[in-house]
């Protein structure tokens, strides 16, 4: 079974930056897809970026394209979202999702506020 832990959400100021991580534990997940979701209050979850296992492929949904990178290290087993020149529409919480097995993660909250 895979765990999958996010981190680096936190308070952040309009224009500023966030890196967050999702370290999976309990097996590799090298060859697998990842991405990272987010879910606001009263919204539906939305899907903002997609690496495949190697990392040569991202997709990146329209709203946030230009601002975030999804990357990973295999050898770490982590996946990163960096995200760039946020505003309160970035305020929710993301999640880590390994689509092939259908988890996710516990999530981490991001907050955008001057």
């Amino acid at each position: 079974q895979v765990q999958l832990v996010e981190s680096g959400g936190g308070l952040v100021q309009p224009g500023g930056s966030l890196r967050l991580s999702c370290a999976a534990s309990g097996r590799s997940v090298s060859m697998y897809a990842m991405g990272w979701y987010r879910q606001a209050p009263g919204k539906q979850r939305e899907l903002v970026a997609h690496i495949t296992s190697d990392g040569g492929s991202t997709k990146y949904a329209d709203s946030v394209k230009g601002r975030i990178t999804i990357s990973r290290d295999n050898d770490k087993n982590t996946v990163y979202l960096q995200m760039n020149s946020l505003n309160t529409e970035n305020t929710t919480v993301y999640h880590c999702w390994l689509p092939d097995f259908g988890y996710w993660g516990p999530g981490t909250q991001d907050t955008v506020s001057s």
